[in-house]
């Protein structure tokens, strides 16, 4: 365990043992902006990406599986923020290919233990009122409904809803 944490890994979640967890560095960049471009209608820029790389509060988790070849395949994104004790989720990202297969869970699971870790009381995010899977998934979690945010979707207008999970 610790020599994963010197490497940047975070301990996979209970029963995820194929995929890795670890800290995004500035060489992901490239792998990251073509998951985000298959994730989202608009999604983060580079220039987005690496100012939260540089940022002391905030963290880019990745989740990659083993390829046959002996490499590894970016599956998904978690980024988020630790701030004074709340762990604030900005974006989970899974490959479309690999969604309904764990990825997102296992994300959420290591950004949680991370606040937990960091001794945090709560965790928040917002998520699309049309996002049903996500929201299904964070009440797996605990996470429970605090709000509504108008059209916090510009692109869209849609509504964003607030979540909470007190640890």
């Amino acid at each position: 365990m610790r020599r994963m944490r010197e490497r940047g890994e975070v301990p996979p979640a209970e029963g995820s043992s194929d995929f890795i967890v670890r800290k995004m560095t500035v060489e992901d960049l490239p792998a990251v902006m073509e998951l985000e471009q298959a994730s989202f209608r608009n999604p983060w820029s580079a220039e987005l990406l690496k100012r939260e790389l540089a940022h002391d509060w905030s963290t880019i988790l990745l989740l990659e599986a083993p390829t046959p070849e002996g490499g590894r395949r970016l599956l998904g994104i978690s980024i988020f923020w630790i701030v004074h004790d709340e762990v604030h989720v900005l974006n989970v990202a899974t490959s479309p290919e690999y969604r309904r297969r764990g990825v997102a869970r296992c994300l959420m699971e290591s950004t949680l233990a991370e606040g937990r870790a960091r001794r945090c009381a709560l965790a928040t995010l917002e998520v699309r009122r049309s996002n049903e899977p996500a929201i299904g998934l964070y009440k797996s979690f605990g996470f429970r409904q605090v709000g509504v945010r108008p059209n916090y979707y510009a692109d869209e207008g849609e509504d964003a809803i607030v979540m909470v999970l007190d640890f």
